[in-house]
């Protein structure tokens, strides 16, 4: 009887391993797709970096810095809120 339950032991534990490599081997497959996917798309370490977020001093809608307008304190989502902010 014992010998029995050390044979069924035995094959549950190489199932189990067994379906571990498995899904290891998967999830390494599924990242190396991921990584070539963002090298193919540009986005892999060299990829640029996002904006920098600016919040507007007369409404507070953020908004990049590279599309904010600059006024002489601080800067603005628009021309029209940069002259009614600074007179």
């Amino acid at each position: 009887m014992f010998k029995w339950l050390l044979v069924i032991a035995v094959v549950v534990l190489g199932y189990v391993w067994w379906r571990h490599q498995r899904q290891l081997a998967a999830h390494e497959r599924t990242a190396e797709r991921a990584a070539e996917s963002a090298r193919q798309n540009g986005a892999g370490p060299g990829a640029a970096q996002p904006d920098t977020m600016v919040r507007c001093r007369h409404c507070g809608v953020h908004l990049p810095a590279a599309d904010a307008v600059r006024g002489g304190l601080g800067p603005y989502c628009s021309d029209e809120h940069r002259r009614l902010a600074e007179g």
